[in-house]
């Protein structure tokens, strides 16, 4: 099994005091850039050769500013994106693969208490198990995106992690590609994460996420337990819920157990009930006539590994289904609104006082709150979901 090294424990020391020097340290020279980086990285521990190695040839890569520049917003509904990611060729696969790498799948959960499943709903979403993990050359995408001066703070750090994988040998800087923000591998992460968490899941000595299944499935596992993923729990139930539902007290942030919310009519479709000691929200995807979940402490660590609602919902869904549960009830929601009402809504709640964020048409986490309290308001069931009728009332 690979630990963090030395290095890796003293670069970090050094990571966490750096964010005001990266932004003192973007633009400019792309070679004046460079030296700096390998000095910040040899001050920290790495080798002059390990640095000269990673950095070596390296570019500005304008399709990764581009992309950067333009990246695309999450408008799908629930229902549209999770039946496209969770498809019945996906769980097969899935199934498949948690029965090929059984042995690895059981190491993760006996020494991370990370079931298969959550560890295989990931590969999937990210990759499509290792089949699709992008093409942009990593060192180039991390230098890129360290020089521009828009967010330094958070690729300067990933482009010296990368220089300690260069000096243990986990990565060829020349060949290496990945996703165009520097992901890399088969669960899609970040060198100073793989470098923190990174195991030996096939016994070569190496990390390799990109192509070693082992590796990455133990990896991932490391990670997720770091996350703060709670052993022998729950992340997610589907559940049937009552039409007289004090809705307002849905959505994340309730202080409620899931017992409290049995009581209140809330029954899991699968009839378990055991995690009644638990916090639990109720979440409503689609407002109270759509498919609904209850969730517990542990699906937090999804949101921790992508703060879209539909994605980690989604993925948490997908955990399940590999573990055995049936698919949701897709109920009958009511209809949602557009990207330009949505926009038009989130500007009429900012200027009631609401903070919605970006006006970007997404029904985000703060647009929900909103919603749910204008629905109060006026007296409409309380589900944070958007509807023309919410719209029109306002």
């Amino acid at each position: 099994m690979k630990t963090a090294s030395r290095l890796a424990l003293a670069l970090s020391a050094l990571l966490a005091t750096s964010s005001l020097a990266a932004a003192q340290q973007c633009g400019g020279d792309l070679g004046t850039f460079l030296e700096g980086v390998k000095a910040e990285a040899v001050a920290a521990g790495a080798s002059p050769e390990a640095a000269d190695a990673a950095l070596a040839g390296a570019q500005i890569d304008q399709k990764v500013l581009a992309r950067d520049r333009s990246q695309g917003v999450f408008k799908q509904t629930f229902l549209e994106f999770s039946k496209r990611t969770v498809s019945q060729a996906r769980l097969d696969i899935g199934r498949q693969k948690m029965q090929q790498y059984a042995e690895v799948f059981g190491r993760a959960e006996q020494e991370y208490g990370v079931p298969a499943g959550v560890i295989a709903a990931f590969w999937a979403m990210e990759t499509d198990f290792g089949a699709v993990q992008g093409d942009f050359n990593t060192r180039n995408a991390l230098v890129t995106l360290a020089h521009d001066c828009r967010r330094p703070e958070l690729f300067r750090p990933q482009l010296l992690n990368l220089i300690t994988m260069v000096q243990h040998g986990d990565l060829d800087p020349a060949t290496n590609t990945g996703a165009w923000a520097g992901e890399i591998g088969q669960v899609q992460m970040l060198p100073k994460d793989i470098v923190a968490f990174g195991i030996d899941g096939d016994g070569d000595g190496h990390v390799n996420v990109k192509k070693s299944s082992p590796d990455a499935i133990l990896t991932a596992a490391k990670f997720i337990e770091h996350l703060g993923f709670r052993r022998g729990e729950p992340w997610i139930q589907e559940v049937v819920v009552p039409e007289n539902l004090p809705w307002e007290k849905t959505g994340f942030g309730s202080t409620m157990t899931a017992a409290d919310w049995f009581a209140l009519g809330v029954k899991p479709r699968d009839g378990n009930t055991a995690s009644g000691a638990l916090p639990a929200s109720i979440v409503l995807p689609q407002g109270r006539k759509g498919p609904a979940f209850i969730t517990y402490p542990n699906f937090n660590i999804y949101l921790e590994w992508n703060q879209s609602f539909i994605y980690t919902t989604s993925a948490a869904y997908f955990a399940t289904r590999l573990m055995g549960a049936e698919p949701y009830q897709k109920g009958n929601p009511e209809p949602g609104l557009g990207d330009e009402e949505m926009k038009a809504l989130q500007t009429k709640l900012q200027a009631m006082g609401y903070d919605v964020g970006k006006i970007d048409g997404i029904l985000g986490s703060g647009t929900r709150i909103a919603i749910q309290k204008e629905q109060q308001r006026l007296g409409m069931p309380a589900d944070g979901w958007a509807t023309p009728a919410l719209l029109a009332a306002l």
